[in-house]
């Protein structure tokens, strides 16, 4: 299945693979592995090859990216995109990322990321309160340090 990150004009700015893992009325997730270079972010490092357990829902302004080590299998952490109501078709997923993020290390230490590129892309205040909604629906739900499947 292709998974398309799109940006506000609905153009596709990033799309790769993932294997279903599993399907409901309002969601689904994905497997996907890490394909970019080795990079540091937040307090891990992403490898290629880690693997992604990745939810998109219909229902909710969010997808959640559960990180695993390709070495090991360790819980690195959930990177959360906000983002417009994912678009789940039979051969793809798209989504509309609205630049906030929200990290989650596996102690729960949640990071809000990218105010400031969402403050860039000047949105309307009722697109303002459905991002800041569902960052909000995100950091109740991750409290637990374990989303919702």
């Amino acid at each position: 299945m292709k998974i398309q990150k799109k940006n506000l004009a609905g153009e596709v700015v990033f799309q790769y693979d993932g294997e279903v893992v599993g399907r409901d009325k309002n969601s689904i997730t994905l497997e996907a592995f890490f394909g970019r270079d080795d990079m540091t972010f937040m307090n891990v490092t992403l490898k290629r090859g880690d693997r992604f357990v990745e939810t998109f829902f219909t229902d909710h302004w969010y997808n959640i990216f559960e990180i695993y080590d390709r070495d090991d299998g360790t819980l690195k952490g959930w990177y959360c995109n906000i983002g417009k109501p994912a678009v789940i078709a039979d051969d793809t997923v798209s989504y509309v990322d609205l630049a906030l993020d929200l990290w989650v290390a596996p102690d729960g230490t949640q990071t809000i990321l990218d105010e400031d590129e969402l403050e860039e892309l000047n949105l309307d205040d009722d697109l303002k309160q459905k991002i800041y909604a569902g960052l909000r629906e995100l950091e109740e739900l991750l409290k637990t340090k374990t989303p919702p499947n």
